[in-house]
């Protein structure tokens, strides 16, 4: 059985954990001590994890978070999602084929319920719940952050890549996985604040009181007052195929990558060009996966132009203006069929290509997790959002308007404590906005000395490479965040704004030896795509166009954030407009004749309980336009997810019919938001 464990890589440390041994459908797998059941069955190369009861479809993961269902497996006997449950040894892990065998009944004895209070409870602990918790610790507010992860973080605990926004209030330069680190330790820090990893908030009730599984025993907590940080989920899409095994959103993929250095693909597509897509891309190469391609249906990739440039500066094709057809395979994806689109996005005939891949990545727009906020204001508990859970936006805006937040919630606790000052809300605004204008090249005339080539042409919060450069030469002119870095003063050629750059948007050109061959400064973080002093690069222009090969004539490592400077000696014809140089091969991404092979022409709507577009269509037509009523017809939203995939999915499609948001009666959300056994509530917190 084949091992698809990641032995190599440029940013995270190979690390060799204690190893413990499971069964899978009789037969005895390893796993890492630690590790969940889906990573460890991926890590053999199992990815699919039973069959649908219904039209018996592939089942494997979706989310890796605990969102949807789509990973169950029985697990002593019991029905559990194999991406939150930790593998223990001699664990007895099954699929769920047809009807399982229950447990032997045991005699439950009825525990009473730790009811504990808290002025204020977190409910999530990534990028926002810990900076607001770090607040309320230095304002000694008494603080339980709940997190249904083993190791605090949320998303940044998957982002290997440097980040932007601020240096000073968001850590611009440094890696996701390390800020969260940091910012876990500062809250550690914190005598008055208490931190219940692996825990899980079920519910807000009536009463003012939240349901919360903590390590499966399950807990009443009374907060004054609730802050909700719980991030956001992935929504999916509709399309021919789409519930074939092999498709999955990118936290998924980052969690196996990111996290647990298990390899869920080796030709990887991704839907889907925003800074997510991107930048799951860019992961991709770094653990060593082909990228065969990028499909984003508008004429420009809606994420950071620097993000979106050095994909295709390293080999992988963009398909802007072009949308996904089908996925083609028999249970797991084999290719996918892309397509272009007109103006009113739909797919022009004649123009599909098909690529192979085995895997599909989605990354189409995330959801805020907002029930938590909405059920505690139904409840009356004073509640505040913060990060994804409040507006959708990147990590470093999250952080901060998690630090807002937390003095806003202290300051209800204590009045006396000072007013948030007035330009953090002016920087949080700047933080949270999305990519600006775009710029043609200023490039000087300049051809001596050494100075940088700034390939940044486009409005993004960041400012990392003013922040460092030691003669002051780098500068934001108007806005310190979201203007263009211009250089105007004199570089000692010391390649600190190449190396902290999160875009590698920066090279040095130094003509003080050569001037008809000047040395150009590169940087470089695929060291699992080994260069050497002495090889030849195919070099390439900021949209990835070939501009020769050229030999490499020496490379620096700089290990404080594991980025190489590539040296290389080209002529000064092409010393300004070199960026990169390319590491994946076209032949990756050539298209092949359509594959016929597709599980069905239905696009799936409902995963849970096989609903699928057409089906939703129909009862539209009759002029259904209740959520509750749709459910009972169909069953969708009435699987184990709760409807947290399909929901969305359903109003587009009201949408596309012309149906307006006040016209359609919501789901009624009913207690809990997390399936949990109903033992845990019966004894105590035991199974």
């Amino acid at each position: 059985m084949s091992n698809n464990r990641i032995v190599k890589h440029p940013i995270l440390p190979i690390k060799h954990s204690e190893k413990i041994f499971f069964y899978w459908n009789g037969k005895q797998l390893s796993a890492k001590k630690g590790e969940v059941i889906s990573s460890a069955l991926f890590a053999h190369d199992i990815k699919i994890f039973g069959h649908h009861p219904k039209d018996k479809s592939a089942q494997g993961i979706f989310c890796a978070n605990g969102q949807c269902a789509k990973c169950s497996v029985m697990v002593d006997g019991v029905s559990l999602k194999s991406c939150m449950t930790t593998v223990k040894a001699g664990m007895q892990v099954s699929s769920i084929e047809g009807l399982p065998v229950l447990p032997e009944t045991t005699k439950h004895i009825i525990n009473e319920v730790e009811e504990l209070e808290f002025d204020v409870l977190i409910i999530g602990g990534g990028p926002a719940g810990l900076s607001a918790a770090i607040q309320l610790g230095n304002h000694n507010i008494n603080t339980l952050i709940v997190d249904d992860k083993i190791q605090l973080g949320g998303k940044l605990v998957l982002q290997t890549h440097k980040f932007f926004g601020s240096v000073e209030d968001s850590f611009a330069g440094t890696r996701g996985n390390d800020i969260g680190r940091k910012l876990a330790k500062l809250v550690e820090e914190k005598d008055n604040i208490e931190v219940w990893p692996n825990s899980t908030a079920l519910y807000v009730y009536k009463d003012k009181k939240v349901g919360v599984l903590k390590n499966n025993i399950y807990k009443l907590i009374k907060p004054q007052i609730i802050l909700n940080t719980a991030g956001a989920r992935e929504k999916f899409l509709s399309f021919k195929g789409n519930s074939l095994a092999g498709i999955y959103g990118a936290g998924a993929f980052q969690t196996l990558v990111n996290r647990d250095l298990v390899s869920p693909a080796k030709r990887l597509f991704i839907v889907g060009g925003g800074n997510v897509g991107l930048i799951a891309g860019y992961h991709a190469l770094q653990a060593g996966i082909d990228v065969v391609g990028l499909v984003e249906v508008m004429p420009s990739c809606g994420g950071y132009k620097v993000h979106a440039d050095k994909l295709a500066r390293l080999g992988v094709p963009i398909f802007t203006s072009h949308t996904v057809a089908q996925a083609n395979g028999d249970e797991s994806v084999e290719s996918v069929t892309i397509a272009e689109v007109d103006k009113n996005f739909k797919p022009k005939q004649g123009t599909e290509k098909t690529i192979k891949c085995d895997t599909l990545l989605i990354a189409v727009g995330l959801e805020s997790v907002s029930e938590f906020a909405e059920e505690a204001k139904n409840a009356g508990i004073k509640v505040f959002s913060a990060g994804d859970a409040k507006e959708i936006a990147e990590a470093s805006s999250a952080m901060f308007n998690g630090k807002i937040a937390g003095v806003k919630v202290a300051k209800e606790i204590n009045p006396d404590i000072d007013d948030i000052p007035e330009n953090w809300y002016q920087k949080a605004e700047i933080l949270k906005k999305e990519a600006g204008r775009k710029y043609n090249y200023k490039i000087l005339d300049q051809e001596e000395g050494v100075f940088p080539i700034i390939h940044c042409l486009q409005e993004i919060p960041c400012n990392p490479c003013s922040t460092i450069c030691p003669t002051n030469s780098i500068n934001m002119e108007n806005d310190p965040l979201m203007d263009l870095p211009v250089y105007k003063g004199k570089c000692i050629g010391c390649g600190k704004c190449v190396t902290i750059c999160p875009g590698l948007a920066i090279t040095l050109v130094d003509y003080r030896e050569n001037q008809e061959f000047p040395k150009i400064t590169l940087p470089y973080e695929l060291s699992n795509y080994n260069v050497d002093a002495g090889d030849t690069a195919l070099c390439v222009d900021i949209e990835g166009n070939e501009l020769g090969y050229f030999r490499i004539n020496n490379v620096l490592e700089i290990k404080s954030n594991k980025t190489q400077l590539i040296k290389l000696i080209v002529p000064k014809v092409l010393a300004k407009k070199i960026v990169s140089f390319r590491v994946q091969k076209s032949e990756v991404s050539r298209p092949v004749r359509k594959e016929e092979a597709i599980i069905s022409e239905s696009k799936m709507v409902c995963l849970c309980e096989r609903v699928t577009e057409e089906e939703i269509r129909k009862l539209i037509a009759k002029g259904i336009t209740d959520l509750n009523q749709i459910k009972a017809i169909t069953r969708a939203g009435m699987g184990p997810c709760g409807a947290k995939s399909c929901d969305s999915l359903i109003k587009q499609i009201f949408k596309q019919e012309g149906i307006e948001p006040d016209e359609i009666v919501e789901n009624t959300r009913r207690p809990i938001f997390v399936e949990v056994p109903l033992g845990i509530f019966a004894k105590g917190g035991k199974k």
